[in-house]
């Protein structure tokens, strides 16, 4: 495929010297030629009346020196080849040898009007007078030259017919001096007006190459991210696409799109504050310009999140990547404090990954969102596995999307204990969805599938509805646990409508419990704040869940209204060592201290149950206590089945253990 041709080049304006150069060059051949004709033919008419000297030396001198003149003008290099300088004094040259000529082939006009009869004289004043207003004429555009080649010839000439005292030739003399000034007058104004144009051509330009610069600027920073000094994000894409339609035409080459996520930014920034956080950008972005160059290219596209080009296989990206990851996770000092950010990055690679900049991209921040979810800190690069991850949730979306919400959702429950006394109280309700096209559906793909498509405070809302309408099958001592997303303390339309089911109800609030996880509060403490009191002001309790998890502070429990915390399912797993009772031992102080009751998730042994119980954990929940199961399996446990006790001897043995943390 042929190379697309360069665009022109544009020149800039001329100035005067350089404008007049290159009327000359155009206009000087064809002043020659008046001269050239007359010489001739004067020579021609007075031959055998002069001297050989006159008739044929002189001439032959003339003819030559104008074909030289000639010659030269035509070789003469373009005015945009020569500087103003060297344009200037081309002009003087031409300035000088103009003058010469026209005096040489005056004295010679003379010389022959000396030997004419009167027939002659007239032919000899008709040639001169021809001659000079034609070169004048040539010579427009350099007026100075103009009336120098006018004194040249008209005063010597002039001069002899008043020697000669002739009333008729002393009358031509005048008539070619009148003709001759008037013509240095029109060819004055008429320069003047050129030197004008030239001048209002250089202003033009001038103004134009402004414009064009203030343009080049402001494309610059229309690409410029101005935190970081890093291309945009429309700087990105735009590279992207080229970088396709040069692989469509050159060949496939691989190459890789890949987005870096800043981990453990946030916390930063909301701790030491936005400016500090600008700063932290600031740097980052000088750090990663540095490894910039033909075959790799860093964007921020937004936030603390970072678009990156490389020219190679997924093997050549891998090794790029080792010093870039190395230059963010290394220590920034601002202002006195040292701190230090990760990286989570997700790559997609071309043609495998895609052959469109939006299928790249997205694949590639799906491979990034893999890494966060899954490999914190490390390199995911998309991958055959991750295709079929994303068919599935593209089939779960139709499956949504079409869903009848009514009938598929449902509801199973789990018991929460009391540690001393073993009874039963509470039960928290977890959402299944039983899709037709998909089978059992788990409720953290469910909601996470609902948010993204907006739908998830319309499946709160049914879910709840199918809790209140369970409820009455419970015993009054037994209080139900409700999970809310993010999204519905977002919204007051859903609060509202919860608050008129839950009085609609008649069911008594104190048996209902709204569990948040710690998200939920660091993405709007202050609106959480007012819907959770506006909540406990109804009677309802609140829990604060998988708490250990997140970036949860002491401010922050301080803050907001709570009545429980829910301790993550992943404190349970070391509770038989001595530094995980030692952390539930903590959290438990804690809660107690925040007058909040404990709830320890997870428990799936007994010996798991019983450190919880001698740790002073009031409240228990686990797969050793109870699976998710319907309303009805947990009704006939509590019929059925006896609490969940252990053997004296297991107490025993467990107790010296657990008695030395008190």
């Amino acid at each position: 495929m042929p190379r697309p041709s360069p665009p022109p080049v544009v020149r800039g304006a001329q100035s005067v010297s350089h404008a007049q150069y290159q009327q000359l060059r155009r206009q000087i051949p064809w002043l020659y030629l008046p001269l050239l004709a007359n010489v001739a033919t004067l020579a021609a008419s007075h031959a055998g009346m002069a001297s050989p000297w006159l008739t044929q030396f002189i001439p032959l001198l003339l003819v030559t020196a104008a074909a030289l003149r000639i010659a030269h003008w035509v070789r003469a290099p373009e005015a945009h080849q020569l500087s103003e300088a060297e344009a200037a004094h081309r002009i003087w040259r031409t300035q000088i040898m103009a003058t010469a000529m026209a005096a040489a082939f005056t004295l010679w006009v003379i010389a022959l009007d000396w030997f004419s009869d009167a027939a002659l004289r007239g032919q000899v004043a008709l040639a001169l007078g021809v001659t000079l207003l034609s070169c004048m004429l040539c010579l427009m555009h350099l007026p100075r030259v103009s009336a120098m080649l006018g004194i040249a010839v008209v005063g010597p000439y002039a001069l002899y017919c008043i020697v000669l005292f002739n009333p008729a030739t002393i009358l031509i003399a005048l008539n070619i001096a009148l003709v001759a000034g008037v013509m240095a007058k029109v060819l004055g104004q008429s320069h003047h007006m050129f030197v004008n144009l030239i001048q209002s051509q250089q202003a033009l330009h001038e103004e134009r190459h402004q414009a064009s610069r203030l343009s080049d600027e402001n494309q610059l920073l229309a690409q410029t991210d101005s935190l970081t000094g890093l291309p945009n994000r429309r700087h990105f894409f735009a590279r992207l696409d080229a970088c396709l339609t040069r692989r469509e035409s050159e060949g496939r080459a691989p190459f890789c799109v890949g987005v870096i996520d800043l981990d453990r930014f946030k916390p930063i920034n909301d701790t030491f504050g936005h400016a500090t956080g600008d700063r932290l950008l600031n740097e980052l972005g000088r750090r990663l310009s540095v490894f910039c160059d033909q075959t790799l290219m860093i964007a921020r596209l937004g936030g603390d999140e970072f678009g990156i080009l490389i020219d190679g296989n997924a093997d050549e990206a891998r090794e790029r990547l080792c010093g870039l990851r190395e230059a963010i996770c290394a220590a920034v000092v601002i202002q006195d404090a040292s701190l230090r950010v990760g990286c989570s990055v997700g790559l997609a690679v071309y043609p495998e990954a895609g052959s469109n900049a939006h299928a790249l991209f997205d694949r590639s921040d799906y491979a990034l969102y893999h890494a966060k979810s899954h490999a914190r800190g490390e390199c995911v690069f998309f991958s055959a596995e991750h295709e079929a991850m994303i068919r599935d949730e593209l089939q779960m979306e139709a499956a949504l999307r079409s869903a009848d919400l009514e009938a598929e959702l449902t509801l199973l429950f789990q018991p929460i204990y009391e540690t001393r006394s073993m009874t039963l109280a509470g039960v928290e309700a977890l959402a299944r969805w039983h899709s037709p096209q998909l089978g059992l559906v788990m409720p953290d793909r469910l909601i996470a599938m609902a948010e993204r498509l907006g739908v998830i405070n319309q499946v709160t809302l049914i879910l709840f509805a199918k809790l209140l309408a369970k409820a009455e099958q419970l015993p009054p001592t037994v209080s139900m646990s409700f999970n809310l997303s993010v999204h519905d303390v977002a919204s007051p339309e859903t609060i509202r409508e919860l608050t008129r089911m839950i009085v609609a109800s008649g069911l008594s609030p104190e048996r209902l419990m709204f569990e948040i996880t710690e998200t939920t509060l660091m993405s709007d403490i202050d609106g959480a704040r007012a819907v959770l009191e506006q909540l406990r002001a109804l009677g309802v309790r609140i829990a604060l869940d998988d708490f250990g998890t997140g970036y949860s502070s002491l401010g922050m429990l301080h803050q907001i209204p709570l009545d429980t915390l829910k301790v993550d399912r992943s404190f349970a797993a070391g509770m038989t060592t001595q530094s995980g009772r030692a952390m539930i031992a903590a959290i438990r102080g804690l809660a107690q201290s925040l007058s909040l009751d404990c709830v320890i998730e997870g428990i799936e042994t007994e010996a798991q149950l019983m450190e919880a119980s001698l740790l002073g954990c009031r409240y228990a929940q686990g797969y050793l206590l109870g699976r998710p199961a319907p309303i009805g399996s947990v009704l006939r446990g509590l019929r059925e089945a006896a609490p969940v006790t252990l053997p004296a001897a297991e107490r025993a043995r467990l107790l010296p253990a657990s008695a030395q943390l008190h």
